[in-house]
């Protein structure tokens, strides 16, 4: 490839720093298709002949063919996909293989090549995430009304529904989507005819190439375009992100599933048992889940010192960007398919989240609410009323609806016989229908507008 200028060959140690096929080989099908696009180009601008054009094109869909069924060998000597690629070309169809890489580089190829996969990635992780989004509507219209604890610093706090619980995570789902979204329109411009950094003398047609594989425009700086990978950064950023709610949503099961909790009853397809202890029956899918997001997060750190302090063109560091990319991808859809088996999956156990909610006052918010509405107390003042109500529940080892009404009236005369309705976790959970609250009547609107945003039928 480059002999010509070099006396002697690489060291083995050169041969096996330089070599990136073991894992670039990954791109092939971004290789073959920019490749076509490249050769159509220049078979229409006149800059090589239809003959060669055509033979070429033929030859390239050979070579896929090759990789489809066999694999893509790894020679190292040929270091990276885009020489293995033009290698075969040749002993398929001579040397009008050589007429492929006119007026483009390798440089203009990878970031052409990285670009097209990582779009496809990105195409991969927005159509998982609609199927967990879907999961997580379905059942959040099955349990619209099914009471629950609601926790802050894991502490029961108010009553809550499960469907209002599980639609949080559609809206952590929702905003992940939109971010893969604006990554995904930022980086659809095309390097490709950017070549080595300066463009070309050779009268290409960049838009043709552009349009051909999809892009919207082509790239307007060919510095610009062969020497930045911010396109993956914002991938990796959006993929760190998705991993963050995914480890929650994990969590989350991780600790319901627990025997002190009780919640809810994991698939045996997303569960392990123990080698010694028959009665186990472990969350290792969502556990390796919530590790999973350490290593995609480590995968964007990786990349962003990768690029650090890089001067502009392109620079060897740079091949360097696509391991961590292609394994945050991975450990992505990976995570997104487990999360999406568990929500759809799972048995709620709905009787023990319920008398949870009723074991941890978590009604005594509505008590200092009903204080403040009925019998006009300054909210400060009501809230010191109601602990005063929750230690004296506390201490006789029952529920605040619990109390009789000479108990209440004890610590304040202004409480009456109407405070009951409000002290029930029905009531506490209906009380809450302001806008986006847990009220089974907001619930069942927000599903329905998920379901339309959706294509779900009703």
């Amino acid at each position: 490839m480059w002999g010509g200028r070099f006396a002697e060959g690489p060291s083995a140690i050169m041969r096996e720093i330089n070599a990136s096929i073991p894992f670039d080989k990954a791109l092939w099908r971004q290789d073959i298709a920019a490749s076509k696009a490249h050769v159509a180009m220049l078979g229409a601008q006149g800059i090589v002949s239809a003959e060669d054009a055509a033979t070429i094109a033929a030859g390239l869909d050979s070579v896929a063919a090759e990789y489809e069924a066999n694999g893509v060998p790894e020679d190292w000597d040929l270091e990276d996909i885009h020489m293995t690629t033009e290698s075969r070309l040749a002993e398929l169809v001579g040397a009008a293989a050589g007429r492929l890489h006119t007026a483009r580089s390798r440089n203009d190829q990878v970031a052409t090549d990285f670009r097209l996969w990582v779009r496809d990635a990105i195409d991969q992780a927005d159509a998982g995430l609609e199927a967990l989004q879907r999961a997580l509507v379905a059942r959040a219209g099955d349990h619209a009304a099914s009471i629950m604890p609601g926790f802050t610093h894991l502490q029961t706090a108010q009553p809550v529904t499960l469907g209002h619980h599980l639609l949080a995570y559609y809206e952590m789902t929702r905003r992940d989507r939109s971010r893969f979204a604006d990554a995904r329109a930022r980086m659809n411009e095309c390097p490709l005819g950017s070549a080595a950094l300066a463009g070309t003398g050779f009268p290409i047609d960049r838009q043709a190439t552009s349009s051909a594989l999809g892009f919207d425009k082509p790239t307007d700086n060919s510095l610009d375009s062969v020497s930045d990978r911010d396109f993956a950064l914002d991938y990796l950023m959006a993929a760190s992100q998705c991993a963050l709610h995914l480890s929650r949503l994990a969590e989350e099961f991780i600790i319901w599933a627990s025997q002190p909790f009780g919640f809810v009853r994991l698939p045996d397809s997303l569960s392990t048992g123990s080698s010694i202890m028959p009665q186990k029956k472990n969350p290792d899918a969502a556990e390796l889940v919530r590790g999973h997001a350490g290593r995609i997060s480590g995968c964007l750190t990786a990349l962003m010192m990768t690029m650090k302090g890089l001067p502009l063109a392109y620079s060897k560091d740079m091949q360097d960007d696509k391991p961590p990319v292609f394994e945050a991808a991975g450990l992505l859809a990976l995570s997104i398919a487990a999360m999406t088996g568990m929500v759809a999956d799972s048995t709620f156990r709905t009787d023990r989240m319920r008398q949870a909610a009723e074991l941890g006052y978590a009604t005594a918010t509505d008590l200092a609410d009903w204080l403040v509405r009925e019998a006009d107390i300054p909210f400060r003042e009501a809230h010191h009323i109601t602990g005063a109500a929750v230690k004296l529940a506390e201490s006789e080892g029952k529920p605040l609806d619990a109390l009789t009404i000479d108990q209440l009236r004890a610590i304040d005369g202004r409480i009456d016989e109407r405070v009951y309705a409000a002290l029930s976790v029905e009531a506490s959970v209906a009380a809450r229908a302001s806008h986006g609250g847990t009220a089974p009547e907001q619930v069942r609107l927000r599903v329905a507008e998920a379901r339309g945003a959706l294509g779900m039928e009703s």
